[in-house]
């Protein structure tokens, strides 16, 4: 690693840090350009994953008094949470990667367009008193799965699917979005550390940006109105949609 490869990364991991605590998807800066500096694929996405816990953590802490407010269903969806990661992350070792890499960007598309339709989809369903707690289990759960495989676009999912089942204002949903990306990066980077694939180089500059980009990501927004703040959450998924499609067509460094 030179020097400028250290720098790079660490601005990246800068940007992905704020980007993951703003809306998610900060993968999809700190990922391609540790590919494009060299990285193989696989290896820079459990760099990535290793990289970004510190900043996960900083988010989480940045958004502790939302936190504060929710305890008591914090413990059901971090289960969830936790095992789906367990699986994803253990998928990575075992299936092709080309095959997800092409149903990215579908997934990505549909988180967005949730979180744009998200009021008329709620409109649409049956009232019920709180949180709808079993699609939101399941969600979670397959967000987990999705995140410990490759965490890109996870935050975007996670919210919109909060927006849809549990009862609470966007900047709590935010928070909630917060620590469960942090407990799915937890778990992924201890099993990718566990099997001994870890470019640890890498992983500490995206790590060391993160947690300066975490923080500043948490300050912007809580600063942010709350249709400004959807505004930016679907407007960025779509672009990432495409970002996405244009690299499972034209792998970065093929």
């Amino acid at each position: 690693m030179t020097l400028w490869d250290a720098l790079a990364t660490m601005a990246a991991g800068f940007g992905a840090g704020a980007i993951n605590t703003i809306v998610g998807s900060g993968s999809l800066i700190s990922y391609p350009v540790m590919v494009l500096l060299g990285v193989p694929p696989i290896s820079a996405n459990i760099a990535n994953t290793v990289g970004l816990v510190p900043g996960s953590v900083a988010g989480v802490v940045g958004y502790r008094r939302e936190l504060a407010q929710i305890r008591p269903l914090l413990l059901k969806l971090g289960i969830a949470s936790v095992i789906g990661a367990l699986i994803g992350a253990s998928l990575l070792t075992v299936l092709p990667a080309r095959a997800f890499q092409l149903v990215v960007p579908v997934l990505i598309l549909a988180a967005a367009l949730l979180v744009a339709f998200q009021n008329k989809i709620i409109k649409s369903m049956k009232p019920v008193d709180g949180t709808r707690w079993l699609p939101l289990l399941a969600c979670v759960f397959g967000a987990g799965i999705y995140g410990g495989y490759f965490s890109a676009a996870q935050g975007v999912i996670l919210l919109a699917v909060l927006g849809l089942f549990l009862a609470e204002g966007i900047q709590v949903q935010n928070a909630v979005k917060n620590l469960l990306q942090c407990l799915v990066n937890i778990v992924a980077a201890v099993y990718f550390v566990f099997v001994g694939k870890v470019e640890w180089e890498w992983a500490g500059c995206v790590a060391l940006g993160s947690i300066f980009g975490a923080l500043v990501g948490a300050w912007l927004a809580r600063r942010a109105p709350a249709k400004v703040f959807k505004i930016f959450i679907v407007v960025f998924g779509l672009v990432m949609a495409v970002v996405m499609a244009i690299l499972a067509v034209h792998p970065i460094g093929s």
